[in-house]
């Protein structure tokens, strides 16, 4: 058997990687206003602002119509228990409760049209777009499983989240200034947690998705709030303590000062 001479392994292995390597197309370009926000004794909130562009070159195809943009900004994972109530002989008692884990603590979907006129919904259940298509595990005895989008648990949680600020959904949250230029603002209510937030920024063209940009940011606290934060993480005893203390010395001089002889 006649073995092949290298110079035509080579240039078959060198069409091979050619075939293998999509084709370039169009670019997904995004940066925030500020990457870093500080919370403060005098925080009330604030808004970033999301500007990107979408560059083309030789290779992007004619579109039958515009771009879309969906921008997806999550907040840390954290751990919620949400409760229902019922009435028990006159009395409001906890009846039954969830837990999620791992839920977005704020959650933001942003696009310039309504997610279901950019593309369909299979597409948004597979990519997980919108509040409805997010996943929010929740623990029912020793099973964790995703809960259905109109699940009564699911359903008081999100509205809890929504009515707080935390969770939103626009469908005009980007504006195109330019065809390949937009913009998004984020806001955060004054009652955001602090950590790292990663925003997803995904371009769509006749409703498949083309091109996807990551552009995270950071809520953190400074100055003495910073300081009470760490205490009580890392030194619980000792700062529970310490706040009963000043508790105990504030109601005593207050009891000395107000005390009528």
């Amino acid at each position: 058997m006649r073995r092949p001479s290298p110079i035509v392994m080579l240039a078959t292995l060198a069409s091979l990687a050619a075939s293998s390597v999509p084709a370039a197309g169009e670019r997904l370009v995004a940066s925030l206003s500020n990457h870093r926000v500080m919370v403060t004794s005098n925080f009330v909130g604030d808004e970033l602002v999301l500007f990107g562009g979408i560059e083309q070159d030789s290779a992007s195809r004619p579109r039958r119509g515009a771009y879309d943009i969906v921008v997806t900004v999550s907040g840390p994972r954290q751990s919620v228990v949400t409760f229902r109530k019922a009435r028990v002989l006159g009395i409001w008692v906890n009846a039954d409760s969830r837990e999620f884990e791992n839920a977005p603590a704020y959650l933001a979907v942003l696009s310039n049209r309504p997610l279901d006129a950019i593309t369909n919904a299979e597409v948004l259940r597979r990519l997980q777009l919108g509040l409805d298509n997010i996943p929010l595990p929740q623990r029912a005895s020793v099973n964790i499983a995703d809960s259905a989008s109109d699940d009564p648990f699911r359903v008081a949680f999100i509205k809890i989240k929504t009515d707080h600020g935390l969770y939103r959904e626009s469908s005009n949250g980007v504006t195109f200034l330019a065809p390949a230029l937009f913009r998004a603002s984020i806001p955060l209510p004054a009652e955001v947690p602090v950590g790292t937030y990663e925003v997803d920024v995904r371009l769509f063209a006749d409703g498949a998705q083309i091109a996807r940009t990551p552009a995270p940011f950071e809520v953190y606290k400074s100055g003495f709030e910073q300081v009470v934060t760490n205490a009580a993480r890392d030194h619980g005893l000792l700062y529970g303590l310490a706040t009963s203390a000043m508790a105990i010395i504030t109601g005593w001089f207050a009891s000395v000062v107000f005390r009528r002889d």
